[in-house]
């Protein structure tokens, strides 16, 4: 069943909730990367959960990355340990967490359900929480840093918007391939590019094509979901994918069918892959979410929250199912065309020379990737 939209609100400066009375006096300045659940037993540090590294690649490349970094730079212990898609290994993770020392506890949840769990676990615990990226509905966390992802979504369609008006397509029929439906973010994604596309379908300017969602955001299931929806609708002349993976499904559907860089489809994460999928063609657009401003904002939250401060935002977000407002930092993302490709590459997101070897570097010279 569809979420409820969430409401943004900003408000004024917002006070947080108490830090725990968890006072270890191990204060040691080398943060770690946990490799799994018990990791620094005992050890006063921050915790964080990921969710898995199969949906994108960010969670197992870039997140990890940048959070320890940070981390260290504070002099921070840190435990970072990926659930790898598993629910009841993202509880016991979280579980492990809250009863071995850790004072400030950051999860991307994998769903509402057992992210709700292990938060309920650490507030009773009195253990500062910070949902990152993903926010769990019901769960009352301390903090919630993400991106403003309605606005991703419109972006997403705006891009489909403008590759369908330069094919000069007449009435395409539109796909769209929706993320997970435990992921609020999905839901707000499908939010933001419906509110752009809904009106071209009510105007008869767009045919309404299959809508339909990925579990868990799986790359395989997509790929065999978007087939049904091709064989069942061969003229589908637009696909809006939330993310570079399930767009990068979606294309070797339609490599197969020789339709490839013919129907345009958006993509989200500025993968590798997903970069050069545009550079080629064959993906329309990506949206770039710079993530290591996203992992500096939640670290240095948990920093403050570590050292007994009490930090706080602009924003507050309202979720949908309690009904209570939870402090909010929301990042602007950014819509990545082909020739914008380089402004990520500028930004160091990507290594240049992965992105434009072999068949891409032609492409990576002609949109003056450097």
């Amino acid at each position: 069943m569809r979420k409820k939209l969430l409401a943004l609100a900003t408000v004024g400066l917002l006070a947080t909730a108490t830090m725990t009375a968890c006072d270890d006096s191990d204060d040691s300045s080398n943060a770690g990367s946990g490799s799994g659940s018990g990791s620094g037993s005992g050890k006063a540090r921050v915790g964080v959960i990921l969710p898995d590294t199969k949906s994108s690649t960010r969670w197992g490349n870039d997140d990890p990355k940048y959070l320890e970094a940070e981390f260290k730079k504070a002099g921070v212990p840190v435990e970072i340990v990926n659930a790898q898609g598993d629910r009841a290994n993202f509880v016991k993770i979280g579980t492990d967490m809250v009863n071995s020392g850790v004072k400030v506890l950051i999860i991307a949840n994998l769903d509402s359900d057992t992210g709700k769990e292990v938060l309920d676990k650490a507030k009773e615990k009195k253990i500062p929480t910070i949902d990152y990226d993903r926010l769990t509905l019901n769960g009352s966390a301390d903090f919630y840093v993400s991106f403003k992802n309605e606005v991703v979504g419109k972006y997403q369609a705006q891009g489909l918007i403008e590759c369908l008006r330069v094919k000069g397509v007449v009435n395409p029929i539109v796909a769209e391939l929706n993320g997970s439906p435990t992921d609020n973010n999905a839901t707000l994604f499908k939010a933001g590019y419906d509110s752009l596309l809904n009106p071209k379908y009510d105007q008869a300017v767009y045919t309404k094509g299959p809508d339909q969602s990925v579990p868990d955001w799986d790359n395989e299931e997509g790929g065999k979901i978007f087939a049904q929806m091709l064989s069942q609708q061969p003229k589908i002349a637009g696909v809006l994918a939330a993310n570079d993976g399930l767009a990068g499904a979606v294309i070797k559907v339609l490599k197969a069918k020789g339709m490839a860089g013919k129907v345009p489809v958006t993509g989200q994460d500025a993968t590798l892959e997903g970069l050069q999928a545009v550079l080629s063609g064959e993906q329309c657009v990506t949206i770039y979410k710079p993530l290591k401003p996203e992992a500096i904002t939640a670290a240095d939250l948990a920093v403050k929250l570590f050292k007994g401060s009490k930090p706080t935002t602009r924003e507050q977000i309202k979720d949908p199912e309690s009904g209570g407002y939870v402090p909010f930092v929301g990042l602007e993302p950014q819509l990545i065309t082909a020739a914008k490709v380089k402004d990520v590459v500028a930004d160091g997101f990507v290594d240049k020379a992965k992105l434009c070897a072999g068949k891409y570097a032609a492409l990576c010279a002609e949109y003056e990737v450097k």
